[in-house]
């Protein structure tokens, strides 16, 4: 069956995002994803809209959230990028977000990094696989395949860690809002560092004092 493509027009393909927003979202250093995208005579890991200066896309966004799981392992990027030349033969646009939800599912993006993790024994790359199922639970998806809505990890990258947090390319021009709602995370916390109780912002915004809290920990967080 043809794969559906992305359309130039698509909103989740237009650069938006700085290269300081990519690293706080997703919680990498700067220095990793400047490395990421720079080619230095060799096909860089994550295609990005703009280079000069660097812009990123929401479908990059997510690209750089999957990509976090190999940083986990300490795969070096000698083998990140033969695993994405790997993949591009079958998925030519956005290999990383095309491989995760093949009908092989997680077997193939695991199975497309060669020796440090295909060589590892079964329980090693069922860790793996186990670690990246937590991080695609984080990504709502279209049935193109593409991701609408990124739920970044605001402490914990666990299983465990709730959903209150969401990107969506929709909304509040992509920035992060409480899940379900455009209630800007940055202009909450905002109005509590003004002297503004967690309390009465969950009674004006008509959120619960969990919510305001998590948004208020997220600003924190990605501020740190």
């Amino acid at each position: 069956m043809r794969k559906k493509n992305v359309r130039p027009t698509d909103i989740r393909e237009i650069p938006v995002y700085s290269v300081e927003e990519v690293s706080a979202y997703v919680q990498i250093p700067r220095k990793t994803v400047e490395y990421w995208i720079a080619g230095n005579g060799k096909p860089p890991v994550i295609l990005v809209p703009s280079v000069h200066p660097p812009r990123f896309s929401f479908n990059n966004l997510v690209e750089f959230h999957l990509l976090s799981t190999i940083r986990v392992k300490g795969v070096r990027l000698k083998r990140i990028r033969e695993a994405v030349r790997s993949m591009t033969k079958r998925w030519p646009i956005h290999p990383l977000l095309q491989a995760t939800l093949s009908t092989d599912g997680v077997y193939v993006f695991s199975e497309a990094l060669p020796g440090d993790l295909v060589n590892e024994s079964m329980g090693g790359q069922r860790a793996f696989r186990e670690l990246l199922e937590i991080y695609l639970q984080r990504i709502e998806w279209d049935p193109g395949r593409f991701p609408l809505v990124l739920y970044p990890f605001v402490k914990e990258k666990t299983q465990a860690e709730p959903r209150l947090i969401q990107i969506n390319p929709k909304i509040a021009f992509g920035k992060p809002v409480i899940a379900g709602t455009g209630i800007s995370t940055a202009l909450v916390a905002a109005r509590f560092n003004g002297r503004e109780s967690v309390a009465s912002l969950a009674e004006e915004y008509g959120r619960k004092i969990q919510e305001i809290e998590e948004a208020i920990r997220w600003e924190k967080e990605k501020a740190a």
